[in-house]
């Protein structure tokens, strides 16, 4: 019972340690991994000796087992076949030639610069020629990088952790039977990919079948069931063959998200909160069992043996893997530097050296301590320097370089036109066909759907935009469906038309706008529907003004027509960059501003124009030269009619 006792303090002590590393980290914004190794190292045998990892027994191998197949298939679920498509040339190098490269050339500086026998020095270098998504997901959320090289991070990682983990056990297979041929290795790095692939696939297959067709399984359920099934397909493959269950559970989690199974985005939150709790857990008694005296009797030998791995051996790999990719120097030489070891090198490495003291062969000690000084070395340098080094090359993703729109009505139309006329990339929802093929008739991508429905706004591109704007002509629509989509995607901008109430503040009403910082567009009230009826009855103008050295002259008259109801600021131009306007925006000198002006055909008492002086300022279209002023813009309420009045407007844009 004491026993029981105090290996239930270790592991609450370890989950517990684990999670305070996550919080310090998100805090200062480093990747975890480097207060995981710091706390671990302090409460386990070379510190305080709070947590002591060998007090499980074969227990540790069974935990660090069921983690590392969970962050894989975890890793597998969160890659994009769309994305992966476009590089896959490169992952596919990365993962095979790269990794042969990365397996010689970290064996080569293991023998010359730590001095290790050729066996253990291999040994070491298949350890090490993973990266893993534990250690470079937490750095691409940082770093923001563009696109297509956060794909072939991700992909290199969840792909290559498998690969290295199977040639990790292939060549510790050569180091215990020194007889073994090159026939027999080779048959054996076969078998174990093939198993782990033919169950994977056919498991992925069958589980998202599954999920798709049994209604009887509530919503709550089935992240248990997917658990279960990831967990069940490892345990067949590991019973098969030993570690081909790595292989199985990255195919798993590509399978089952290619299927687009129903609550996708709720698995994936389970899934990536499940992977944090294991990953600090298991790395926290990981690093509790190493010794730092094992770490300093390498010396500057394993120094210059990481160093070389770094410096040398990462860009080698990077240099032929990307030879006929078309990247840029700029992008190769960020992936030639971003290359963190994570939780599968420190996992494998601690079995290893398990096994290896087991079967009495010198050498398990050095390749675990050797192994934990490159995952330090390599995030502490690497995923520390990321940011900046991505700043300095210009690999980070422009923000607004994607918008998401819902609403194709007319005022949605033209936001989203302008805003790709200006060089973004613009896709709209609406749940109207009709409304639909008007954006078509644009060459708008638009999604025929329900916008509170997750699986529309992911095919919508939300997870890759870093603006999302509702403009339907319903406010309390466009509130739900913004307070959706910052609860679920988390977008760098949210912005909506929606009716603030005066009577409501953010500490008393936390769900409110501000609070969940959703912006407001255009104005603080926008009476959306009369605008999109002036659209329809051709009673509207667009027009530009440029605020100059007379900002405060400008501002006063524009101010007194916004007031009037009788124009609608829609478009910023600020630093050669297009934004939709928000009501907090504050105008500023050099300020481009696009509007809508209403012209309606029968002046009314109330509907005051625009001064002389500042009509003349004014241009009718959005093009850089001014155009004359009596130039008229309208829109036609059917879609050939609307076609014709977009291209009229924005064709000189």
């Amino acid at each position: 019972m004491e026993g029981s006792f105090s290996i239930t303090v270790l592991i609450i002590t370890a989950l517990i340690t684990g999670v305070l590393a996550q919080v310090i980290a998100n805090y200062f914004r480093v990747p975890s991994i480097v207060f995981l190794l710091i706390l671990g190292l302090g409460l386990g045998r070379s510190g305080l000796g709070l947590i002591e990892p060998d007090h499980l027994d074969s227990g540790l191998e069974v935990i660090v087992s069921l983690a590392v197949a969970l962050i894989l298939f975890e890793g597998g679920f969160n890659l994009q076949l769309q994305n992966l498509g476009k590089v896959s040339s490169t992952i596919r190098n990365l993962t095979t030639i790269g990794t042969l490269i990365s397996l010689l050339g970290g064996g080569i500086a293991a023998y010359y610069f730590s001095e290790f026998p050729w066996a253990i020095a291999f040994l070491y270098a298949s350890l090490v020629v993973v990266t893993g998504p534990t250690v470079i997901n937490p750095i691409l959320k940082e770093v923001n990088l563009d696109r297509r090289l956060a794909t072939i991070l991700e992909g290199e990682g969840v792909l290559i952790d498998a690969v290295g983990a199977i040639l990790a056990v292939v060549v510790l297979d050569v180091v215990l039977n020194n007889n073994a041929s090159v026939f027999e290795i080779i048959q054996s790095l076969i078998l174990r990919l093939g198993i782990g692939a033919i169950i994977g696939i056919s498991g992925g297959f069958l589980l998202s079948n599954f999920l798709k067709r049994s209604k009887f399984v509530a919503t709550d359920v089935k992240s248990s069931v997917v658990l279960a099934a990831v967990l069940g397909c490892f345990a067949i493959a590991q019973s098969i063959q030993n570690e081909s269950g790595l292989m199985t559970a990255v195919l798993m989690g590509i399978v089952v998200r290619a299927a687009s199974i129903p609550d996708e985005r709720l698995l994936l939150k389970f899934n990536g909160q499940l992977t944090i709790l294991m990953v600090s857990m298991v790395f926290v008694l990981l690093s509790a069992n190493l010794s730092i005296s094992s770490i300093l009797v390498l010396g500057w030998g394993g120094v210059f043996t990481v160093l070389a791995i770094m410096l040398i051996v990462r860009p080698l790999n990077i240099l032929v893997s990307t030879w006929n990719s078309g990247l840029n120097w700029r992008q190769k030489v960020f992936l030639a530097w971003c290359a963190p070891r994570g939780i599968v090198a420190a996992s494998v490495a601690s079995l290893f050296a398990i096994i290896l003291t087991d079967k009495g062969i010198n050498g398990g000690a050095a390749i675990k301590a050797l192994v934990f000084l490159t995952i330090a070395m390599t995030v502490c340098l690497q995923g520390l320097t990321a940011k900046w080094l991505a700043r300095r090359l210009c690999l980070t993703s422009q923000e607004f370089e994607g918008v998401v729109i819902v609403g194709c009505n007319p005022l949605g139309l033209i936001v989203a036109k302008l805003l790709q006329n200006g060089g973004q990339n613009v896709s709209m929802i609406d749940d109207s066909t009709e409304s639909c093929k008007q954006a078509i008739a644009q060459d708008i991508p638009v999604i025929v759907g329900n916008a509170m429905d997750i699986k529309t706004l992911t095919e919508s591109g939300l997870d890759r935009a870093s603006t999302f704007i509702a403009l339907t002509i319903n406010p309390d629509i466009n509130l739900v469906v913004t307070q959706r989509v910052q609860e679920e995607f988390r977008p760098p901008r949210v912005i909506a038309v929606y009716a603030e109430s005066p009577n409501l503040s953010p500490s008393k009403a936390p769900n409110s706008p501000k609070t969940i910082e959703i912006q407001q567009a255009f104005t603080s009230r926008v009476p959306i529907k009369a605008w999109n009826q002036y659209l329809t009855q051709k009673e509207v103008q667009l027009g530009e003004i440029t605020l100059t050295e007379n900002i405060d002259l400008q501002l006063a008259e524009f101010n007194s027509a916004l007031i009037t109801g009788n124009i609608l600021p829609i478009i910023l131009e600020c630093q050669n960059q297009l934004q939709i306007v928000t009501a907090d925006y504050v105008w500023q000198t050099g300020d481009r501003i696009i509007y809508l002006r209403y012209t309606p055909k029968i002046l009314t008492p109330s509907s005051k124009p625009l001064t002389q002086s500042l009509a003349q300022t004014l241009t009718i279209d959005v093009s850089p030269n001014p155009l004359p002023t009596e130039t008229k813009v309208t829109i036609k309420p059917n879609p050939p009619d609307f076609l014709s009045m977009a291209r009229e407007i924005l064709k000189k844009y």
